[in-house]
C-alpha cells in the first residue's frame, strides 16, 4: 500500500484566498511554514470501542459500520456509546512520556483532539455534562481527568507547540441533535433556517467552547476545525466573524482552521491522506494516520517507515508540513507500532533534519528523481537510493556552488566541471548541502 494511493477524499476550497490578515498572523504562518513535522492524537470514548471514531453514530455513514458495526442495530449502538463515559478509563495516561518520545521523533509541534463529532470532551468544559471530567465518567476521580490540561502541560514542557483539534458539529448536544430526533445522517436533526434560535443556541455553544479553551489551557498556537460540513452545507453557518473575534480577543496570535471552507478563517489548508497534485495557494499541511484509522483500532495496519519517509520528503519539498496521526489506546498507552515508526523517524530527523526544518521549496530548479529544499544560502538535494543516481549536472543551480557535503556525515562530496558526484547512499536517501555563494 503506498501512502499517496491512501486517499479518503476530501473537499479543498477552491477559495483559497487570505482575506486580510494581521501583521501578527502573517507572522505566525510563516513560523508554521518552518515546522514541517507534527503529530495529532485522535482519543477518546471511540479507543475503547476500538471502532473508527465515532463515525458510525451517523446514520448516512455506512462506511464505518460496514466492515465492522459494534452493534447490529444503529439504536442499540447509540446507546451503548453513550454510556462508555462509564468504562473509559486510561490508568496508564502518561501525557510526559507521550511528549518525550514526541520531541525524540522531530515532531515540532502536536494537535490534541478536544472532542470529536460524538461530543464527548477530553477536557473540564462547563458547557457540557458529557467529558471526561463528568462524574458519570469513570476516569473523573484520576489526578490527570482533566486529560487537554495535562497533554498541554506536558508538550509545552518539552517545548514543543501545541495545538486543539475541535469538532464544529456536535452529536451530543441538544442544539445540534435535538432530543428524540432521528438525525439522518452527520447533519443538524433539523434546518438551522427552519429553527433559528436554535441553532443560534448551538452557535453559542460553540463560541462557548471554542473561547473557553483557548481561555483555560494555555497558549495555543492552532485551533483546528473539523466538520466541514458545518459552515459549508445545509444551512449551518456559524457566525464565524464573531468566534474568531472572541477567541483572538484572548489570544491574538492563535492560527485557526476552518478546515474545507477556505475564505478568512481558514488560515492553513488541510489535504487529507494525499499529496495535493495542485499545490494549495496558502500554507499547508497534509494530514496521515500512522495506521489506516486515525483513532485506535485493535490489529490496526500501519504504513512502513519508506512510506512516511518518501511522503514527509515530497510534502516538504513542496512547501508543506505532514501531520502523522497516531490513535492511543484505550489504557491511555501509545501503541507498539506506533512507538516503533516514531523512533524510526526521530532516528532519520538526527541525520536529515537541516534540510528539512525552516525550509522553503526550490522554485526555479527541478532535478529528477530528487527532492530540492533551500533555506539561507544552503539548498539541499535528497535522493533515493533505488535510482542509481551517480552524477548530477549543477549548470542549472541558480547561484555558485562553493562546496557540496553530505548531510549525515559532513564529508564534502566531488564537483567534477559542474557536476556533483553522488555516492551512494546507504539509507534509502542520501542529501547532499550544496552551499551557495552570496549575492
Amino acid at each position: 500500500m503506498k501512502i499517496r494511493e491512501d486517499i479518503v477524499e476530501n473537499k479543498v476550497s477552491e477559495d483559497e484566498s487570505y482575506g486580510v490578515l494581521s501583521p501578527i498572523i502573517k507572522e505566525k504562518i510563516e513560523w508554521f511554514k518552518n515546522q514541517k513535522l507534527g503529530v495529532i492524537f485522535h482519543w477518546g470514548l471511540y479507543a475503547e470501542a476500538g471502532i473508527v471514531e465515532s463515525w458510525q453514530l451517523s446514520k448516512e455513514d455506512n462506511w464505518a459500520r460496514r466492515k465492522g458495526a459494534w452493534r447490529e442495530n444503529l439504536e442499540d449502538l447509540r446507546r451503548d456509546y453513550w454510556s462508555l463515559i462509564q468504562t473509559f478509563n486510561p490508568q496508564k495516561f502518561d501525557p510526559k512520556s507521550w511528549a518525550i518520545l514526541s520531541k525524540q521523533a522531530g515532531f515540532k509541534y502536536m494537535l490534541f483532539t478536544s472532542k470529536h463529532h460524538d461530543g464527548f470532551a477530553m477536557y473540564d468544559t462547563k458547557y457540557s455534562s458529557y467529558k471526561i471530567t463528568s462524574q458519570q465518567a469513570k476516569f473523573h476521580t484520576n489526578s490527570k481527568a482533566d486529560i487537554l490540561a495535562h497533554v498541554n502541560e506536558a508538550f509545552r514542557e518539552e517545548g514543543l507547540s501545541v495545538g486543539t483539534y475541535y469538532s464544529k458539529p456536535d452529536w451530543h448536544c441538544p442544539y445540534y441533535w435535538e432530543p428524540n430526533s432521528d438525525p439522518i445522517g452527520r447533519y443538524a436533526s433539523y434546518d438551522p433556517l427552519k429553527k433559528p434560535k436554535t441553532w443560534q443556541q448551538f452557535n453559542k455553544f460553540v463560541d462557548d467552547q471554542l473561547t473557553e479553551i483557548v481561555t483555560n489551557y494555555g497558549p495555543i498556537d492552532i485551533l483546528w476545525l473539523d466538520g466541514g460540513w458545518v459552515n459549508r452545507d445545509n444551512n449551518e453557518i456559524l457566525d464565524m466573524p464573531t468566534i474568531v473575534n472572541h477567541i483572538r480577543n484572548v489570544q491574538s496570535d492563535v492560527l485557526i482552521v476552518d478546515r474545507t471552507i477556505g475564505g478568512p478563517y481558514e488560515d492553513y489548508v488541510t489535504p487529507e491522506r494525499k499529496v495535493p497534485k495542485n499545490i494549495p495557494r496558502k500554507a499547508w499541511e497534509t494530514n496521515i494516520p500512522l495506521a489506516k484509522n486515525w483513532g485506535y483500532v485493535p490489529n490496526d495496519v500501519y504504513k512502513t517507515f519508506e512510506e512516511i519517509i518518501d511522503t514527509f520528503i515530497e510534502v516538504v519539498a513542496l512547501g508543506g508540513n505532514l501531520i502523522l496521526g497516531v490513535g492511543p489506546k484505550p489504557d491511555g498507552t501509545l501503541p507498539e507500532e506506533a512507538v516503533e515508526l516514531m523512533s524510526k523517524l526521530g532516528e532519520w530527523i538526527a541525520m536529515y533534519g537541516d534540510g528539512i526544518f525552516d525550509t522553503r521549496p526550490v522554485e526555479n530548479w527541478n532535478i529528477k528523481n530528487c527532492f530540492l529544499t533551500a533555506k539561507d544560502n544552503k539548498l539541499f538535494i535528497f535522493y533515493k537510493n533505488t535510482y542509481g543516481l551517480q552524477n548530477i549536472s549543477l549548470k542549472a543551480c541558480p547561484k555558485r556552488i562553493r562546496k557540496a557535503i553530505l548531510v549525515n556525515t559532513g564529508k564534502e562530496v566531488d564537483i567534477q566541471e559542474d557536476t556533483l558526484i553522488l555516492p551512494e547512499p546507504k539509507e534509502r536517501y542520501g542529501c547532499v548541502k550544496l552551499l551557495l555563494e552570496e549575492n
